[in-house]
Formats: structure tokens, C-alpha cells, sequence
């Protein structure tokens, strides 16, 4: 939900990316799962076998955060018919250890609840990420090959059968994979689920691809989500911890029995037929501080055939207004960064029947030493159908989804 210089109003879509800050300290890298909840881990945690050798500066980071959510948002809204902006660059950002094959194989996958199909990278894959973990089927018992007239091979997005053998090609970013689809049985903390349908990747062209492999939680037919339906009945909660949690690891809860059973607040989840996999919400209200943002409902309004929804500067205006004659200072894409304390409180996002209140924390970047402060937030192409929540304003809040009762709830809670 970041891009140049005006604000752009986080509203239909909840998707697990934003760069978050992480902090060296004493760090829990157990990556033991209960049932079925896995441990949930950012990939630039020091708990991440994708950590940078060298973490970044403060400064280099949010520049950095800035740069890869620029790309992330606008891929998403090349996936959109009637947005503007060019499939560039997708960034993963929290990953789970899923065991896969017989005898298992360990990899740390990328979630992304705007993607279906699950991949990895067969062993001897060409131009996929250089890493010691891939799969090899001819080496697991319980492989099998998915042929052309199987259902699951018409449900790939880029079909290119070989002989009797389903392949596909998939885009993500600005990178794409060459993959055929397999079955094997993959295991997501304590629970095995067999003949799960994925694709081994042995060709890869692009520089922004996932290190082990990435694990769909969309709604479409081919996500973890309808495959285990039987299972965890497309029913799903994440926790994303504090950019300043020093062990920087949060949750992923599968199936009703694993969910709180009082979600205080929910809202209905829509659905937008042009994009079918994606997860809709009706934004409807904010509040900056105490004071309601004064926006046209129609600025507001969900088209469900198109999925349309308008970008505007109200929110980051009420913000300058609240901090009165404050000096204003830019940060990369940030306009709206100050040197004094920032005093306003929370930020509120209304839904029906659910309001999301976010402290400080889940708006304002803070620098290292205090001195600066930015509002998370940034703007959208004019011509864009598409308003993100990003994973920023989720940190510490449980987000729960129920798709067979096409339902949304959030609960603050401490997640790390």
C-alpha cells in the first residue's frame, strides 16, 4: 500500500506484504508447529535462513520497504482488469517450514493469501534461487505425476502439457517458473496432508523469486485452502508480530478447531469476479485521532464487478491538519514524516459491523533514535482500482477468515 508522494487509503484487500524493520536480539528460532498452528517467521527475521548477512540501516530500510512495496502494489494492480501499472517485482515476506515427500523434505515457503497454486524448485532447477533446500520427486516414495486430462491441470494458470505430463508457466513479479505438477504428501505442523497438488519448478527466469518455493492461501481451486477444505474447512488466522518484536515471529492457525472460539468483530468478505482469488472488504469509514475523515461515500463505494475502488488524500490531510504547523519532511516515498512527537493517538478504519483501531505503531515509522517520524502510508496511481491493508497496519492484530461464511474479523492481540 506504498507508492510515490500522496497518501493512498488502505481499503479492500488484506495481503501479507510490507517490509517490516526487525531488531537483533536474544531470538526463540524453534520452528516447532502445534496441530495445526505454524510458526509464522518475517524473511529478514534473524530466525529466517533468508536473513541478510549485513541488516540494514534504519534509513537503507525504509527506503527499502518503500521500494519493494512500490513493486509489490503494482503488480497487484496489473492482476486487476481496470488498474493501471505493469507486473513488476512481488516480495514475499513471511515464510513457514512445510515438510514435504517421502521421506520428508524441509522448506521454508513464502505465504501469499493473493496467490493460489503452491510451487517449489525441483532439484537441478535452472535460474531458480541458489539455495541447499529443493525437491526431488524421483527421491520421494509418495510423488506421482498429474497428466494433461487430470481436473487439477486445467486449473493452472499458463497450461504447456508434455506428452501425457501437466506443466504450466506462472508469472509472479517481475520472475516467471516453468513447473510441472506433481501429488505428494506435505505436512503442515502436526497434520499430513496427502496427494497435494503443487508444482517442481525447473526453470526459472528473474532475480525475485521466493528462495524454497511459495504456498498459495487465495480462494481459488488449486490454494491450500480448497485442497484441505475437507480438512481445516477453508477456514484460516494469522497473527503478524511487531516490527520491534526481537524474536520477529508471529502465527498461521488452519481449521475452525484452531480459532478463538469468539471472534468479537467481523465483517463480510466480498468478492470480486474479475479477481476471484483475492479477499474483499467494504471500508466505509476513518478516523484519524477522535475526528471522522470527511470522504464522499461514493470514494468509499465497492463496485463487485469490478472490484473499483478510488484512491484520495483525505486521510494523510486530516493527519497535516491534526499536527497543526508541524515542518513536514519527506523520506523516500514517505511525504508525511516530522521531527516532533506525533500526538495522535490511533487511526481507526471502519467496516460494517467491525472497526479496525490501530495504535502508533501500526501507522508511524519510527527512526532508530526517535528523531523522525513517518505515516506509513503512501499513493497509488490516480487510475487505480486498487486499495490495499498491508501487513504494517496488521501487525499485532489477529486476522481471521471465514470463507464459507464469507466472514472477516480482527482482534488486537499481542502476536509475537
Amino acid at each position: 500500500m506504498e507508492l510515490t508522494l500522496r497518501l493512498q487509503v488502505p481499503i479492500l484487500l488484506f495481503y501479507l506484504f510490507f517490509f517490516s524493520q526487525y531488531l537483533a536480539a536474544t531470538h526463540n528460532c524453534n520452528f516447532l508447529n502445534n496441530e495445526s498452528t505454524l510458526k509464522l517467521v518475517h524473511v529478514n527475521s534473524p530466525c529466517s535462513p533468508f536473513k541478510p548477512k549485513t541488516p540494514l540501516s534504519w534509513h537503507a530500510a525504509v527506503l527499502q520497504m518503500q521500494n519493494n512495496d512500490e513493486c509489490r502494489f503494482r503488480h497487484l494492480a496489473a492482476v486487476i482488469p481496470l488498474a493501471s501499472g505493469r507486473a513488476v517485482t512481488q516480495n514475499p515476506t513471511y515464510i513457514v517450514s512445510a515438510k514435504i515427500g517421502t521421506p520428508a523434505r524441509n522448506l521454508f515457503l513464502a505465504i501469499d493469501t493473493s496467490n493460489d497454486a503452491a510451487w517449489v524448485p525441483c532439484s537441478g532447477c535452472a535460474g531458480c534461487p541458489r539455495t541447499a533446500a529443493t525437491y526431488n520427486p524421483s527421491k520421494s516414495s509418495s510423488s506421482k505425476s498429474v497428466p494433461c486430462t487430470a481436473p487439477q491441470c486445467s486449473q493452472v494458470s499458463i497450461r504447456s502439457c508434455v506428452g501425457a505430463q501437466c506443466g504450466f508457466n506462472m508469472t509472479y513479479g517481475g520472475s516467471t517458473i516453468s513447473a510441472t505438477l506433481l501429488q505428494d504428501n506435505v505436512t503442515l505442523a502436526g497434520e499430513s496432508v496427502p496427494s497435494f497438488t503443487f508444482g517442481c519448478a525447473w526453470n526459472a527466469k528473474g532475480s525475485n523469486l521466493p528462495a524454497q518455493g511459495l504456498l498459495g492461501l487465495g480462494r481459488g481451486p488449486l490454494s491450500l485452502l480448497s485442497q484441505t477444505s475437507g480438512l481445516y474447512l477453508s477456514t484460516f488466522s494469522y497473527c503478524l508480530p511487531s516490527y520491534k518484536s526481537p524474536n520477529f515471529s508471529g502465527w498461521l492457525s488452519l481449521g475452525p478447531i484452531s480459532q478463538p472460539t469468539i471472534v468479537a468483530q467481523t465483517t463480510p468478505l466480498l468478492k470480486n469476479p474479475r479477481r476471484p482469488s483475492f479477499y474483499y472488504v467494504n471500508l466505509v469509514g476513518i478516523k484519524v485521532g477522535r475526528r471522522s475523515v470527511v470522504i464522499p461515500p461514493i470514494a468509499l463505494a465497492f463496485n463487485p464487478n469490478t472490484g473499483a475502488g478510488t484512491i484520495f488524500d483525505s486521510v494523510r490531510d486530516e493527519f497535516r491538519r491534526q499536527m497543526g504547523n508541524a515542518t513536514v519532511s519527506f523520506l523516500g516515498g514517505f511525504d508525511t514524516c516530522y521531527t516532533v512527537p506525533v500526538k495522535i493517538p490511533t487511526m481507526t478504519f471502519m467496516f460494517p459491523g467491525m472497526n479496525m483501531t490501530l495504535p502508533q505503531d501500526n501507522f508511524l515509522i519510527h527512526s532508530s533514535s526517535g528523531s523522525l517520524s513517518c505515516l506509513a502510508m503512501a499513493a497509488a496511481q490516480e487510475s487505480s482500482a486498487l486499495n490495499v491493508i498491508a501487513t504494517f497496519q496488521q501487525q499485532n492484530q489477529r486476522v481471521f477468515i471465514d470463507v464459507p461464511n464469507s466472514k472477516l474479523g480482527v482482534a488486537r492481540v499481542q502476536c509475537s
